[in-house]
């Protein structure tokens, strides 16, 4: 997952390793991205060529490193991204990934992973009614899985109108 966020945060063209590692945060809504995933990813991006690194002149007279994603490098990002593993269907954090790019993929792959989604989603509301139904939860566990379906039967509306958007959507072909 910090391997995609990373590489599409690129998207958004060059950028320092501190100024890609804010954006994350930024994006996430977490804190930064430790400077011990930021710089050993960008080295194995910069190794498999799906980035570039250049020694740019800084603010204060020092050097730094801006990295740019490559064509290989967008191709490679539109390729794991079209990849939705049960795993990924399992996690919002991934699902929610790809639906913030889906101008990138084509009307297959976000039908695709909002079915996916939707899957996991279903089994999801099953073991919730069943433990509902065949456990007693008591007063506090009754209240966590009330907010748990709620949020599920959320999300299922909120999937309907992605693929009902995704449908009619193209895609766009991020630029160099």
């Amino acid at each position: 997952m910090n391997d995609l966020l990373l590489l599409a945060t690129l998207l958004g063209g060059p950028a320092h390793g501190y100024a890609l590692k804010k954006r994350i945060g930024q994006i996430t809504g977490h804190s930064d991205m430790h400077n011990n995933l930021v710089y050993p990813l960008l080295k194995r991006f910069v190794a498999a060529r799906w980035v570039s690194r250049k020694t740019v002149p800084g603010d204060r007279g020092q050097t730094r490193e801006r990295y740019a994603l490559t064509s290989k490098g967008k191709e490679e990002l539109l390729r794991r991204l079209e990849q939705f593993t049960p795993k990924d269907a399992a996690s919002p954090d991934a699902f929610q990934l790809r639906v913030g790019l889906f101008g990138f993929l084509g009307a297959a792959a976000r039908e695709r992973i909002v079915e996916q989604r939707e899957a996991w989603l279903t089994k999801r509301a099953e073991r919730l009614n069943y433990l509902a139904a065949n456990m007693e939860l008591g007063e506090w566990g009754a209240k966590v899985v009330t907010f748990l379906r709620k949020q599920v039967d959320a999300e299922r509306k909120w999937t309907s109108e992605l693929r009902a958007v995704a449908q009619g959507q193209r895609r766009v072909r991020p630029r160099i």
